[in-house]
Formats: structure tokens, C-alpha cells, sequence
């Protein structure tokens, strides 16, 4: 793709989330029901002892397929209560159904959340100016400000450049989780509006700032979160190659953490290092032996020990 429109100078950085967010599993009880004390408590570690400027909740590595819309806001609630003061609750409210984003949006808001996650509508493929009236929709109905959340992989469609530059004129659009995997794309959108974009994919955190991105969005981060900052930041001072060492140093746990869905080893990590966790709902099913034993072997390279 070409585009005929000269890039503007560099702008400021705005990071309306801060640097670090986590998109936090949904711990739930043995028998599988919602843990409202251990969310409180996971989020108190991810962000007092792993660093994070805020938490994402209710999204996919919060099984939000399998939580009830009550579930969700209950859920909320707890997170909010528990380190709202020190951290920003994001909330996941994006479906394939407007309306029922709309409805879970107003849910979110009133539940105590400080902003939206918004997934582009998964399956259906809408056009371009179906992606945008829905985004706008929510932006329009809603006080909170909206991060878009650009992941064609799952999805199955993209949010073009286009369609991103028009959305970045509504006041409350203010931020893109991207998980496009595209930096082409990331740094014609970045060049041209004010989009604060976090890197959705964990391992592409640094390249995606070298191109205009703010943060990340992460998985791996609830055991890297504090080191991933360190790198954000040693690349914002300018110390370039502390930031290249630690990313190097976490690419194992980066992608590692993905060699099945993020919620299912995460989850088996947490419980390795004794946070709330419990099993997953299907059709997920639980991390094997195998598994748990890779992840402890990516967690080493890593430098993150998993106890045993």
C-alpha cells in the first residue's frame, strides 16, 4: 500500500494508560466458579509487586467468552476496589454484537471501570464502515475513554489505516491495543494521529516502539511486568541497549507463554508461584504436565523462576 500523505514531525508521547497494562486472567474457585477475593488479590501483585500502570479484565486471557455478563461487572468491581487508587482498570466490552457491546459498555462504566477495550466484531467480518459505526457507537455512548482493539487474526478482519485515522478524530477513541503484527501499518497510523498505541503482542513490545508505540498490553506480564517496564523505559531514556539485553532476555517467556492460549499457561504459572489462578473453562482445558514443564523451562531462560 502506498500513501501520498507526508508524515508529520514527531509529537509528543501520550500514554493515557501509562506504559505497562496486563490483560489479567479471571481467577476462578476449584469447582470453576468466579473468585472475587483472589481477582482482588492478582491484581494487587500485578500491580504493587509486577509493576503495571493498569489492568485489562474481561478480556479473551480473562475468558470473557465464558463469563456471564453479571460475571463481568462483578469482576470489575472487585478489581477496581482493589487498586483503583494506584492503577487504572481497562474493561473489555467488546462482542460481535453492538447492542450487547453497547450494553456491557454502560455495565463497565457504571461498575467503576476508567476505560473500554473494544475488540473489533469477531466472525461476521463487517466492512470498513462497519468497523467504524461500531467504534463510534461506543465512543458515542460512553464517558470513558476507548482503546480499539485490532486483532484480525481472531477477528478475522483488520481495522484498516484509514478506517483507524477517521476513528482517531473522536475524543474519546484515544488508544489501539495492536495485534496486527503489521509495524508498517502501526507506523502510518502513529505518524498521523494521536492514537496512543500498546503493542498486543508481547514480544513485539520494543520493535513497536521504535515506530511510535507507547506500552504493551501484555500475557507474559504477569511474571515480566516489571522487567518489561524496565526495558520501556531504559528505550524512553534513550539506553538503547539495556532495553535490546532485556528484551532479548525475555523473548523466551515472551512467545513461550503462547505455545497454547496465553490464559492456560498463565494460569498454571500463577498457581506455580501460589497466586489465585484456579482451572480454566472449557472448551479451554488445563495446562498438561508437559506443558507446565516447558513453561518452566521457557520461564528459566527467561530468568523468571517458576518454584516447583
Amino acid at each position: 500500500m502506498t500513501h501520498d500523505h507526508p508524515a508529520p514531525p514527531a509529537r509528543a508521547v501520550s500514554r493515557p494508560f501509562g506504559r505497562v497494562l496486563t490483560a489479567m486472567v479471571t481467577p476462578f474457585t476449584a469447582e470453576g466458579s468466579l473468585d472475587l477475593d483472589g481477582a482482588a488479590r492478582l491484581a494487587s501483585h500485578l500491580v504493587d509487586e509486577q509493576g503495571n500502570d493498569a489492568l485489562v479484565v474481561n478480556g479473551t486471557t480473562g475468558e470473557s467468552p465464558t463469563t456471564t455478563d453479571a460475571e463481568k461487572a462483578q469482576l470489575i468491581r472487585a478489581v477496581v476496589e482493589a487498586v483503583g487508587d494506584r492503577a487504572k482498570v481497562v474493561a473489555g466490552v467488546g462482542t460481535s454484537d453492538t447492542r450487547h457491546t453497547l450494553e456491557l459498555s454502560a455495565a463497565a462504566e457504571k461498575a467503576g471501570a476508567h476505560g473500554l477495550l473494544v475488540v473489533t466484531p469477531y466472525y461476521s467480518k463487517p466492512p470498513q464502515n462497519g468497523l467504524l459505526r461500531h467504534f463510534t457507537a461506543v465512543a458515542d455512548a460512553t464517558g470513558l475513554p476507548v482503546m480499539l482493539y485490532d486483532i484480525p487474526h481472531r477477528a478475522g478482519v483488520a481495522i484498516d489505516t484509514e478506517t483507524m485515522v477517521r476513528l482517531a478524530e473522536h475524543g474519546r477513541i484515544v488508544a489501539v491495543k495492536d495485534a496486527k503484527g503489521d509495524l508498517t501499518a502501526t507506523s502510518w497510523v502513529t505518524a498521523r494521529t494521536n492514537l496512543a498505541f500498546y503493542s498486543g503482542d508481547d514480544s513485539l513490545t520494543l520493535p513497536s516502539l521504535a515506530v511510535g508505540g507507547v506500552g504493551v498490553v501484555g500475557t507474559s506480564t504477569h511474571f515480566t511486568g516489571a522487567l518489561t517496564k524496565q526495558m520501556i523505559e531504559a528505550y524512553d531514556a534513550g539506553d538503547t541497549a539495556t532495553a535490546l539485553n532485556l528484551h532479548r532476555r525475555l523473548m523466551p517467556l515472551f512467545t513461550g507463554i503462547f505455545r497454547t492460549q496465553g490464559v492456560i499457561l498463565v494460569k498454571a504459572g500463577l498457581a506455580a508461584v501460589g497466586q489465585p489462578a484456579g482451572p480454566v473453562r472449557a472448551p479451554l482445558v488445563d495446562a498438561t504436565d508437559d506443558e507446565i514443564a516447558q513453561l518452566r523451562a521457557d520461564s528459566a531462560a527467561a530468568g523468571v523462576e517458576l518454584p516447583k
